[in-house]
């Protein structure tokens, strides 16, 4: 992040690929390839990235929405179980206790439970805060899960398909730290 003056520039990285928010995004494009040789593709305007919509609202300003990674955490749920996830109002239950489930899933299940805590960690990661807390309470059990483990994230899926039209606006004012 970087203070212009009158606006503030970031430059989002993850592994090899960057995000430029800038009013002048061409002039830092044009320097990462000609002084320091980077190779970049796909330069213009953002409209999917790292499994986000990216679009401008009516005032303007850029949003993000999770709908295409929502959407294919759906349909692997759909292919997995065969049918929706229910839909839930909350991702935990209050007073939950999933270190006492006891009935261990066999090697398809703890595949099919890694697959899906993994996608739900990368929700978070790309900006579903909300299901932060339920998601690292099941993470632990990764390496050997409970049938009570995968009923957990049945029902954080079905958070995510009752709530999946979240749409997060960037706001481009200086930082209140």
């Amino acid at each position: 992040m970087r203070d212009c003056g009158d606006h503030y520039e970031d430059i989002a990285v993850y592994v090899d690929d960057l995000l430029i928010a800038s009013k002048d995004p061409s002039t830092i494009i044009k320097t990462l390839s000609d002084e320091h040789k980077f190779k970049l593709k796909g330069t213009g305007g953002v409209s999917f990235h790292l499994g986000c919509d990216w679009f401008r609202d009516d005032d303007g300003n850029l949003c993000y929405a999770h709908h295409q990674h929502i959407k294919k955490v759906m349909d692997n749920y759909l292919r997995l179980f065969g049918k929706c996830p229910h839909n839930a109002h909350s991702p935990i239950v209050q007073g939950d206790h999933p270190e006492l489930d006891t009935d261990l899933l066999d090697d398809a299940g703890i595949q099919i439970y890694q697959s899906l805590i993994g996608s739900l960690q990368w929700a978070i990661q790309i900006g579903r805060f909300d299901i932060a807390t339920a998601v690292m309470t099941l993470s632990p059990f990764h390496a050997c899960p409970r049938q009570g483990h995968l009923d957990r994230v049945k029902r954080v899926i079905g958070y995510l398909s009752k709530f999946k039209h979240g749409v997060i606006h960037i706001c481009t004012d200086k930082p209140d730290y």
